[in-house]
């Protein structure tokens, strides 16, 4: 008995494990079916060895597939091939994998300029937003302003209290204007009047006085300006030289009955020492008057100048 025969031919007597040493399909063999049995020669096993999957009940046998190709119309090769038998020895899933990098590429070159635009976007919708709220916060500023009667926001009083309004809303008392004082030497001269400053104790600017009075037709003219008409007090301050002297008033070009008495009050015996004060009504008009001292016939005018001011009535 030999290895693969039992002698009589017999399924029983076959080596079962002679395909080993056999190679893949036999001799004469065919797909699915057993070798004919020859006389003298040893007999193989029944069926062939298949890969897996290969075999296919109830349908025509398919085409052999090698390792590494793909069968026309079906699906990918049932073996297992090593990345170093394919060509160029990559692997088989290279092509899908270079495929999904350069999705994945192009997505995400897409996908950056839709981002920048949605922040663009973002940015101008918050620009707007705060532009909107900003105006609105100074139309909403200015309504209380109006209604407050205008202007800015007074602050609190540190005690709390808000400003009373009651004396906000009455009018304030004007308070008089300051009546005009002039230096002598600074009106208008006519007639002989000279300014001054030989005998000391003038006030004037630089002590400078108005002298050369003594002189019929000589005299100052002084243009003054009142609020309202009325009666006020002319002022003057003079000096004699131990003598009493008078002057004429002419007021918007009408003289006075009555003269500016300028007496050598506490009889003094000099001009240094001799520097008075005095004075006399003058009716004024509201507005500008132009008042005038003057030497005129029957007035004693040996007197000096110094200064003329205007004072309330009852002042």
């Amino acid at each position: 008995m030999t290895a693969g025969n039992n002698g009589q031919g017999t399924p029983e007597g076959d080596d079962p494990f002679g395909y080993l040493y056999r190679s893949e399909g036999g001799d004469g063999g065919t797909d699915g079916g057993q070798q004919a049995h020859q006389p003298g020669v040893p007999r193989t096993s029944y069926n062939q060895v298949r890969p897996v999957g290969s075999r296919q009940y109830g349908q025509q046998p398919q085409q052999q597939v090698t390792y590494g190709q793909q069968a026309p119309g079906t699906g990918p090769a049932p073996h297992y091939a090593a990345p170093e038998t394919l060509p160029g020895g990559a692997p088989q899933h290279s092509a899908q994998g270079g495929h999904q990098g350069g999705r994945s590429a192009g997505r995400s070159k897409r996908r950056g300029p839709l981002i920048a635009a949605v922040a663009v976007v973002a940015v101008v919708v918050c620009g707007i937003g705060v532009a909107i709220f900003a105006n609105g916060s100074d139309e909403k500023k200015e309504q209380q302003n109006t209604a407050n009667g205008g202007g800015e926001d007074k602050p609190t009083p540190a005690g709390g209290d808000k400003p009373d309004e009651t004396k906000k809303s009455e009018p304030e008392k004007r308070k008089p204007a300051k009546l005009p004082k002039e230096d002598a030497a600074s009106l208008r001269l006519s007639g002989g009047a000279v300014t001054e400053k030989t005998v000391p104790g003038a006030q004037g600017d630089g002590g400078l006085y108005i002298a050369g009075m003594n002189k019929q037709g000589a005299g100052v003219e002084w243009k003054v300006d009142v609020e309202k008409e009325g009666d006020y007090r002319l002022n003057a301050r003079y000096g004699v030289p131990g003598t009493d002297a008078a002057l004429t008033i002419f007021a918007n070009g009408k003289a006075d009955t009555r003269a500016i008495n300028m007496k050598n009050f506490g009889g003094t015996k000099d001009w240094e020492n001799g520097w008075k004060t005095t004075w006399s009504l003058v009716k004024l008009n509201k507005g500008t008057n132009i008042i005038r001292l003057s030497c005129e016939a029957g007035n004693s005018c040996d007197v000096h100048l110094d200064q003329l001011w205007i004072s309330p009535k009852n002042g």
